[in-house]
């Protein structure tokens, strides 16, 4: 017999929170130490300022990271709060007008209209301000996130795609490292997309494609501005 718990379980929609924070964490990662690499690359011949730079580049970014989506997140769960607030209100001083919005909430997505009041009150019987919160909020548990646990797999994920294209700093021939550096990131941005794709139950081809790309665009800036504004050192 299939449950519901069991049907959830053969979808991906609960996973997108975090795996949201993760994917754009590391994906910001790998192309954004990767591009300041080969832009400083592009301006040097030796393999100090490049690592500097790196290393700086992926301890900001790593902390920017974190500290911005535990910003983002935490308003957005400010703002949830506040609404979820004022339903509660509204439910205590006009009991009948939100009945009345539930229903015709109901009817648009398709309910006859005395279907739709039926199962308004019904709903409202059962739990009336947690039927609101879902739908006429649009707040429910898979859409919900907690900022902490947001913040952590931005910057932990993050740090992860910048170690990335520092090993190929650390470990490779200072020479040419641009053409280096764009390879493996190639490689790195592929596996990212394959696995943020398979993980999400979405079309990999796509992902890949989409990645790439940006990551690629980024990457020949950041070397034009650097053999455009760069001193040798």
């Amino acid at each position: 017999m299939i449950t519901i718990d069991n049907y959830l379980d053969n979808h991906y929609i609960h996973r997108s929170n975090w795996l949201r924070a993760a994917v754009l964490g590391a994906n910001d990662g790998i192309i954004s130490i990767s591009s300041l690499a080969i832009g400083v690359a592009a301006a040097s011949s030796t393999r100090e300022p490049i690592v500097l730079a790196t290393v700086a580049g992926l301890v900001a970014g790593a902390l920017s990271m974190a500290a911005g989506e535990y910003v983002s997140v935490s308003s957005q769960t400010d703002i949830e709060k506040a609404d979820i607030e004022r339903e509660i209100k509204e439910l205590a001083e006009m009991p009948e007008e939100e009945l009345n919005i539930l229903a015709q909430i109901y009817e648009k997505r398709g309910l006859k209209k005395e279907t739709a009041m039926q199962v308004a009150i019904e709903l409202t019987e059962k739990d009336a301000l947690g039927t609101h919160i879902r739908d006429e909020l649009g707040i429910n548990e898979i859409s919900q996130a907690n900022p902490i646990q947001a913040a952590i797999a931005s910057g932990a994920a993050f740090t992860v795609g910048g170690v990335l294209p520092l090993l190929v700093i650390l470990f490779l021939p200072v020479k040419d490292i641009e053409y280096w550096l764009y390879s493996f990131t190639l490689i790195f941005l592929i596996t990212l997309g394959t696995i943020a794709a398979k993980t999400g139950g979405s079309n990999v081809k796509k992902a890949v494609l989409r990645i790439t790309i940006w990551g690629t665009l980024a990457m020949g800036l950041s070397a034009l501005v650097g053999y455009i504004f760069g001193v040798n050192v």
